[in-house]
């Protein structure tokens, strides 16, 4: 077990983390995903986006995952974090914010570390550092419903 500050000023006492996804239960992360809730990502796809990333996190209570987050880097000009989960009986207790430090530390070195917020959620990563980006763009997979959910803005202006 280890302590990790959550970058608030407290300390989050009582987890176990490990950073290897083949430490991992890929039907569990599978789950946390679900519960978190952060959608429906399958182990096979969860086995590649962690795979392909320079950083990952996984945190354990009593055998448990209740927590997890990657972060893709290329060594020194951006790192991207992406996919952060905390279970829901987890939530509150400063445990997401502890993996959002971790991730940012061990991607310490680059010029840039991104990530994109879901609406609502900008507040909590402005304490912990991050400020908002003016020129980030998209391209979805399925934009008409990023849009819809408010991660994609199409700039639709009069005279356009």
């Amino acid at each position: 077990m280890e302590s990790i500050a959550d970058g608030l000023g407290r300390t989050v006492d009582g987890y176990t983390w490990t950073y290897r996804i083949e430490d991992v239960d890929l039907d569990e992360l599978s789950h946390l995903y679900r519960v978190a809730p952060l959608g429906d990502k399958p182990p096979a796809e969860l086995a590649t986006v962690f795979g392909n990333s320079m950083f990952t996190c996984f945190v354990h209570a009593d055998g448990a995952l209740v927590g997890a987050g990657r972060a893709l880097a290329d060594g020194v000009d951006c790192a991207y974090i992406g996919h952060v989960a905390v279970h829901p009986d987890h939530q509150g207790r400063g445990l997401g914010s502890a993996v959002m430090r971790r991730l940012v530390e061990l991607a310490q070195g680059h010029k840039k570390i991104i990530l994109y917020a879901s609406p609502g959620a900008e507040a909590f990563y402005e304490r912990l550092g991050f400020l908002r980006m003016k020129t980030a763009m998209g391209i979805w997979s399925d934009p008409d419903r990023a849009v819809g959910i408010g991660l994609l803005d199409r700039g639709d202006r009069p005279g356009d």
